[in-house]
């Protein structure tokens, strides 16, 4: 039998504090939204800044931890299964967005410290992350 798998790793910037809530049968459930950019050089060699956004969803403890630790313009890693999802807005027009469930996250950066966007060299923790001190005008949200 064939499986399947559907698994995304990504490493981004908190866009949003979390915001929490609980299921009717109690269950927490914390919302948050995590930008994460690359850099590439287009054809006549100008640099250019690409975006996406993944809206991520955390159940149970993680849900609690999400929402107690993390804060807007945080950087973190996230891991767990993407879908996406697709709606009719009120203008008539399609709308989609990539939502993340999950299963595990890491800080790489202090509760209200503002991580950097972008490669470069780090102060130690997040290096390998391309993480460092960065002005708060540098993030692009």
């Amino acid at each position: 039998m064939a499986r399947s798998l559907n698994k995304c790793m990504i490493i981004g910037n908190l866009g949003r504090d979390p915001e929490m809530r609980y299921t009717p049968q109690g269950t927490a459930v914390t919302s948050f939204s995590v930008a994460v950019s690359r850099s590439f050089n287009s054809r006549d060699g100008e640099q250019q800044e690409e975006t996406d956004w993944f809206r991520v969803t955390a159940w149970n403890k993680l849900a609690e931890i999400a929402n107690q630790y993390l804060t807007k313009g945080q950087r973190v890693y996230v891991e767990g299964r993407v879908s996406m999802r697709m709606w009719d807005g009120n203008d008539g027009q399609k709308h989609g967005s990539l939502e993340l469930t999950a299963s595990d996250l890491m800080m790489l950066s202090a509760k209200g410290e503002m991580a950097a966007v972008g490669a470069g060299v780090g102060s130690g923790r997040d290096e390998a992350f391309g993480g460092g001190d960065v002005d708060t005008d540098d993030i692009p949200f």
